[in-house]
């Protein structure tokens, strides 16, 4: 097991390295693109397209994008607390937390301050930057599938890195779960304090040079028992 300091600081820095490197990459599309614009790179396999996203990852949507952005903060708070629970047990399933916190944290800042930023709105309703386009494939999805069934979309959707490192950190997670949870229970274990008898539960033991009656009581010789008897004189005196 590790010592909180190492595993603070590793999952610190690998939530910080997503989020520098998330909050780059849409500064420089903000920068460089329109609204709009799309920058073929593999064709129609693989563009820039610089689109917003009111809702949560993948374009899905529940209700307005304040109560998007507290569910963010709330859930990535969560996150954290789970994390800290946890952080010592597992690097892998560790690891895999980090990069999702790292991702929500990269989209709640979004939502948070760009649109003040962008456009002069209210804290909590900004959008989020996205601008990685996957068109592997599109079309609705069927009505059987809850939440998205029956839209029209793309796999993939327009996306960013903080929606790629969610990806992952979401992969890793059901990729170690076992393991994780074998490792926890061993440390468990590990720490269980040891079970010690009381003092009622303490086992007697027989002196085996004595005779023993059928009650189990050992038997003292007669000599012995003389010399103890009230008034009897001690051959030793």
């Amino acid at each position: 097991m590790e010592k909180p300091k190492n595993w603070i600081s590793r999952s610190a820095a690998i939530v910080l390295a997503v989020i520098i490197v998330d909050q780059i990459s849409k500064v420089i599309v903000l920068k460089s693109m329109t609204l709009g614009q799309s920058i073929p790179l593999l064709g129609d396999w693989l563009k820039f397209t610089f689109t917003e996203n009111p809702g949560m990852a993948f374009g899905l949507q529940f209700g307005p994008p304040a109560m998007i952005t507290i569910f963010s903060i709330l859930a990535t708070f969560l996150i954290v607390l789970y994390l800290f629970k946890i952080g010592s047990v597992y690097a892998p399933y560790r690891v895999s937390l980090s990069f999702v916190l790292g991702g929500a944290l990269g989209n709640i800042i979004d939502r948070v301050f760009y649109g003040k930023l962008l456009y002069g709105e209210p804290y909590f309703l900004g959008k989020v930057v996205d601008f990685i386009h996957v068109n592997v494939w599109r079309g609705y999805v069927p009505d059987g599938i809850p939440f998205i069934g029956g839209h029209y979309m793309a796999l993939f959707p327009i996306w960013n890195v903080a929606d790629m490192s969610i990806v992952l950190g979401v992969v890793g997670i059901i990729v170690f779960q076992k393991k994780f949870h074998e490792q926890t229970i061993h440390s468990e274990s590990e720490t269980a304090p040891a079970l010690v008898p009381s003092p009622e539960e303490e086992t007697v033991v027989i002196n085996s040079e004595l005779p023993v009656s059928e009650d189990g009581l050992s038997i003292q010789p007669a000599t012995q028992l003389e010399t103890d008897l009230p008034g009897k004189p001690s051959s030793n005196a």
